[in-house]
């Protein structure tokens, strides 16, 4: 048995699809096919029904797909773990950010946290919330930190995972002033051309849940779709349409006067920032982190 065939599956689950499978994990398709063949050999029954585009799994494989994340989130614990007692005192944090979050909120929020003399060294992942969520997961970090609303929980088991909020955010519709001269209130978001965000993506994920309902054309008729929040500013100080952004990512920009909310309050979606853990220990240093959370100057 080798680790590797179980991140192989979970790839596989990930994508439903050999090829992509294959080129995430930097192996050709034929070797790929081949340990996934391997992992069903050693248990001794079909994980995947291949029967069917994207592929999907039997129900051994449903069995099988959280015991193979905790699998692999356990064996990368036990190796941080052994790797921090060696080190002593040193100590590496380990985060995935979702990209909105990382590029402004994060930093300056980690600043108040810094105390004279604690030796952390930070490594920071930052990608689509679909994409972190599986960092988290397979325990390759300690932390991830997201927005996080009610109606689209994160694909993180309450029983393996804790959660604490740092701070709250707005996603707000915006736009470059003048795009929209002369619409205003409801008829403003109804006209304006959108900016939407992929699947994988936690804000579009969040956007979906809440907004879908009132705003079809959100799901159906955007003009641009993107993952990243960044790419979706990009877009709509170039005049290119009206997107939901936080406003931890724009304030600048709407101080500025580069951006306008369009639509009015209730168009707004208010949503939490949250930093989640396993309920797993962690290294004495990202325990000592987590203690430090309680701050009240933590909060943003």
């Amino acid at each position: 048995m080798e680790l590797i065939w179980f991140e192989d599956f979970l790839e596989l689950c990930r994508t439903g699809n050999f090829s992509r499978a294959a080129e995430s994990r930097n192996v050709t398709q034929p070797a790929f096919s081949r340990r996934i063949r391997a992992l069903e050999e050693w248990l001794g029954v079909s994980v995947f029904d291949r029967a069917t585009q994207p592929v999907t799994l039997t129900r051994a494989g449903v069995e099988l797909q959280p015991l193979a994340a905790a699998l692999i989130r356990r064996t990368q614990e036990t190796r941080e773990q052994v790797r921090a007692a060696a080190a002593g005192e040193a100590a590496t944090l380990r985060f995935a950010v979702t990209h909105a979050l990382s590029q402004i909120f994060f930093p300056g929020w980690l600043r108040r946290l810094e105390q004279p003399g604690q030796g952390w060294t930070v490594h920071l992942s930052s990608d689509t919330l679909q994409a972190v969520e599986t960092l988290l997961l397979e325990g390759r970090v300690q932390f991830l930190m997201c927005h996080r609303h009610a109606a689209a929980p994160p694909r993180l088991p309450a029983d393996a995972f804790l959660s604490v909020a740092v701070a709250d955010d707005l996603l707000l519709p915006c736009a470059a002033p003048g795009l929209l001269a002369g619409a205003t209130g409801d008829a403003a978001v109804a006209e304006a051309p959108l900016l939407a965000y992929s699947t994988g993506s936690g804000l579009g994920r969040i956007l979906r849940a809440v907004l879908g309902p009132r705003l079809p054309r959100l799901l159906a008729v955007p003009v641009l779709v993107a993952d990243l929040a960044g790419s979706l500013r990009a877009a709509c100080l170039d005049g290119g349409g009206l997107a939901w952004l936080p406003r931890s990512l724009v304030e600048a920009d709407l101080a500025a006067g580069r951006l306008a909310v369009t639509g009015g309050e209730a168009w707004a979606v208010p949503v939490a920032v949250r930093l989640f853990r396993p309920r797993a220990p962690l290294p004495p240093a990202a325990e000592a982190f987590w203690r430090a959370l309680a701050s009240p100057s933590v909060r943003g």
